[in-house]
């Protein structure tokens, strides 16, 4: 199994550190807002990652924070923290922000069918570790103490920045702003002071004065605690690569003289048509958004499924479309192929199974395992059973739910129902599931196209699909479906 590697920046063979187990953590979201489906897509390809570890055997731990304190509205250590204003924004304690958006962020994580990480940690919970951590950069010489707050002395570190590719050093020349009594551009508070006229929600008593940590040390405590030094892989957005992750590795490194993590990934934007999607410019389109116009989460998954998480993503409503309409073909493919003869697996079967695994194992090449999978259903040289094998199979990756999709018993009813119960398709011939008045109408159609009155038959047609019902013909049957 291959991974690209941002610290070496080149792809290389993943060894984890113990045998068939793995220590990932992922920077998780700052429970101040919503987030969106752009903040979702790094999520997604971290589950893709996970998924693909445990098909090759591996036993993953997935530590994943919670953001509750110390992210600053601005990345270089100005502003103030988004969650106290988020609370002043909204008249909550900030302890009340914090809990309703993580918990809506958990909701958001179930729609997607994400993984669950194995451990879920707060910042709050850790704010004496983290005064611990930086009490031992005080030690070795790395920090000193300005009027706002106790910061890291970045030219202490002889490598730091060592995440940094050229493109990040030119951005470096313009991005951090200037904090007045800073020794050098890109040195990070550690521990921020609490303004003097004014009484935070969160705020505690430190050996440098009431306050609260910095962003990037929370992270440092939160990883290392769990995973231990090194451990295997790192993960988050690329816009964490700058300043973020960069800040964490200097943190470690100080301390413990040893790399932080082995491997660091990074998944790349989700940009709209006009540009980036931003919280701050309210440019953004949460999963509430696509739920609200219709949309299942599972069809937003399969999109991301379509685009490698190294490459942007422009998002637009016609590839959403497409997304829904490939996934509703899926699912339905799948329910044909369910009802197959049970067949031995043949070399044939292998053969995709082994070209699947090349795929996802280099790189997470899931766009590539995604177009074998319909290349497969395609194929006359492989058995339904085969075939519907290997979709369930391969579903281990995609997260699509394949395996839960329901073909009820459909008895001699001339109809067939197509339902979705929380974005997962399920066929019957319950005909009590249809509303009366569209079965009066799908009545009407068919009388009316069996006397061969195509005019009448059309318009029951188009009123059925105002009433927002779908009707087809399937051999002897009529399909009713729900838009």
């Amino acid at each position: 199994m291959k991974i690209y590697n941002t610290l070496t920046k080149k792809k290389e063979e993943f060894k984890s550190i113990k045998d068939k187990e793995v220590g990932i953590y992922t920077c998780g979201p700052t429970v101040y807002w919503f987030a969106h489906i752009g903040n979702m897509r790094a999520y997604l390809f971290e589950d893709f990652l996970k998924r693909v570890l445990m098909y090759n055997g591996y036993k993953v731990k997935h530590v994943m924070n919670l953001t509750d304190v110390g992210h600053l509205t601005s990345d270089s250590d100005s502003g103030e923290d988004k969650l106290e204003k988020g609370a002043k924004k909204e008249r909550k304690t900030v302890w009340e922000i914090a809990q309703f958006y993580a918990d809506f962020f958990k909701k958001d994580l179930k729609s997607l069918n994400i993984i669950d990480p194995t451990i879920w940690v707060k910042a709050t919970d850790t704010i004496k570790e983290q005064i611990d951590l930086i009490k031992e950069m005080e030690k070795k010489g790395f920090t000193y103490v300005i009027s706002d707050g106790v910061y890291f002395d970045t030219s202490k570190l002889e490598k730091y920045g060592r995440l940094w590719g050229e493109n990040e050093r030119t951005e470096m020349k313009g991005r951090i702003e200037e904090v007045k009594e800073k020794r050098n551009k890109a040195d990070f508070a550690l521990w921020k002071f609490s303004p003097k006229d004014e009484k935070r929600q969160m705020e505690w008593e430190s050996p440098w004065g009431v306050g609260f940590p910095g962003w990037h040390t929370e992270c440092v405590v939160m990883s290392i605690n769990n995973l231990g030094i090194p451990f295997d892989i790192h993960c988050g957005g690329v816009d964490h690569v700058f300043i973020h992750h960069t800040n964490e590795i200097a943190q470690a490194e100080a301390v413990y003289n040893k790399p932080m993590a082995n491997y660091w990934m990074h998944g790349e934007f989700l940009n709209l048509k006009d540009g980036k999607m931003s919280k701050s410019s309210g440019t953004i389109i949460t999963l509430e958004t696509l739920k609200e116009k219709g949309v299942s989460p599972l069809a937003y998954r399969y999109l991301c499924l379509n685009t490698h998480y190294r490459t942007k993503l422009v998002f637009s409503d016609e590839s959403l479309e497409f997304a829904e309409i490939s996934l509703s073909k899926l699912y339905e493919k799948t329910v044909e192929l369910s009802r197959s003869e049970k067949t031995n697996h043949s070399k044939k079967y292998e053969e995709y199974k082994n070209n699947f695994l090349g795929f996802i194992n280099d790189d997470l090449n899931i766009p590539s395992a995604l177009a074998l999978t319909w290349d497969m259903i395609k194929d006359k040289n492989i058995t339904d059973s085969e075939k519907y094998d290997l979709l369930i199979d391969f579903d281990n990756v995609f997260g699509l739910k394949l395996s839960s999709i329901k073909s009820e018993e459909i008895n001699d009813s001339k109809y067939i129902i197509k339902i979705e119960k929380d974005g997962i398709p399920v066929w019957t011939s319950d005909i009590s599931i249809v509303p009366e008045d569209i079965m009066k109408l799908v009545e009407a159609r068919n009388e009316a196209r069996k006397n061969k009155e195509w005019d009448k038959s059309d318009e029951a047609r188009k009123e059925i699909e105002e009433k927002g019902w779908q009707v087809e013909d399937s051999g002897e049957k009529t399909v009713i479906k729900e838009k």
